[in-house]
């Protein structure tokens, strides 16, 4: 899965923090942090904290096989 959040529109509500406090939390009062790629078993969390948040500043993706990062192949 991969989270992208659009911090341009982000205003620091933290409903996602909330939501998904192992995903999302902020930084002082306004800086919202993020795990860009969380693991599958947060999905549920993930999907609510976005559709939660007032703004729409969060797109949650599932990544296909091509995208994900290629494991090391034994020598």
């Amino acid at each position: 899965m991969r989270v992208v959040v659009d911090l341009s529109r982000c205003q620091g509500y933290a409903q996602c923090a909330f939501l998904a406090p192992e995903v999302f939390r902020m930084h002082g009062e306004e800086a919202l942090m993020y795990h860009p790629n969380p693991d599958d078993s947060q999905r549920e969390q993930v999907e609510r904290a976005a559709a939660a948040c007032p703004l729409q500043a969060i797109l949650v993706d599932q990544l296909n096989e091509r995208d994900a990062p290629a494991e090391a192949s034994p020598s």
